[in-house]
């Protein structure tokens, strides 16, 4: 099977995009693992698949698949390589477009500068939903979690309590604040908060330092890929979690370790936490499956 693709990134976060409305693509898990793998395949943190809409109020659906092969609920910063992907081959000529994903409907819009603002949805603080299986003496009022992990499995002794905040963007999130980013211990902590029993699908790791109410630092290990240079939903889930314990102003620069993303978000109501920032192509190719 030779099937044509796009390599694109939203802030270094690489995606494999393929067009699936032209061209027949019924990948398994083992084959996108191929694809992702960046020593024998092509390289990616997410594959993202274009596919037609199957009602008339959506202009396309999309599905996203991680780097381990596993399938997931949504991806900000795929979201906008899939906007200006659809809108630069001329799958479409609207520049704002209504898009289905596994989380529900999302709505794109392409700015005349190209960059992307993403309609994200309502931040869903409901533990359930992550889902996330709180101790009994946790907070799921102010949104204050805590939790006891074990950095080496031979010393009970290395028991850490880790505090967070914990939200669901379309797809599990949960973040920590942290004093110093370069200095925080990301990978490992990051590794054992994905995995742990307390979140039976596993969740994405958010490492935030604060700079002031409008300006944030943020490093996301990502559920299926590791740390990523940039995570979407991620940025908008330490927005929410941080505007959720008063910290944040309702307009956020999220300072990702490749660029800025901009989160604006107004809690109470109906109000949509909007997402902005670019997506880059890359190179187009074919691989052999």
């Amino acid at each position: 099977m030779h099937i044509n693709f796009t390599k694109m990134h939203g802030l270094g976060n690489d995606f494999v995009v393929i067009d699936a409305i032209h061209q027949q693509v019924d990948l398994s898990a083992e084959q996108v693992r191929f694809i992702a793998d960046r020593r024998f395949g092509v390289g990616c943190d997410q594959l993202l698949l274009v596919e037609r809409s199957e009602t008339d109020q959506v202009d396309f659906k999309y599905r996203i698949f991680n780097a381990d092969g596993s399938e997931v609920e949504q991806c900000g910063n795929g979201a906008r390589c899939f906007a200006r992907f659809v809108y630069a081959r001329k799958l479409t000529d609207k520049r704002t477009i209504a898009v289905e994903t596994h989380s529900g409907v999302i709505s794109l819009q392409i700015t005349e500068d190209d960059l992307v603002t993403v309609g994200m949805g309502q931040p869903d603080f409901n533990p359930a939903a992550l889902p996330f299986i709180p101790a009994g003496d946790d907070s799921v009022q102010d949104n204050r979690y805590t939790l006891f992990i074990r950095e080496q499995e031979n010393a009970p002794e290395s028991k850490q309590q880790v505090e967070f905040s914990a939200v669901s963007m379309g797809n599990p999130h949960i973040t920590l604040k942290v004093e110093n980013l370069d200095r925080y211990p990301v990978q490992e902590t990051g590794g054992i908060l994905e995995s742990h029993s307390a979140f039976p699908n596993r969740v994405n790791v958010g490492f935030m330092q604060i700079i002031d109410n409008e300006h944030i630092r943020l490093r996301v290990y990502e559920r299926g890929s590791g740390e990523t240079l940039a995570c979407g939903t991620g940025a908008c889930a330490a927005v929410a979690n941080g505007i959720s314990r008063g910290w944040l102003a309702p307009k956020v620069e999220v300072m990702l370790p490749a660029g800025s993303l901009y989160i604006q978000w107004q809690p109470g109501g109906q109000h949509t936490l909007m997402m902005t920032g670019p997506a880059s192509f890359v190179y187009e190719g074919q691989i052999t499956i």
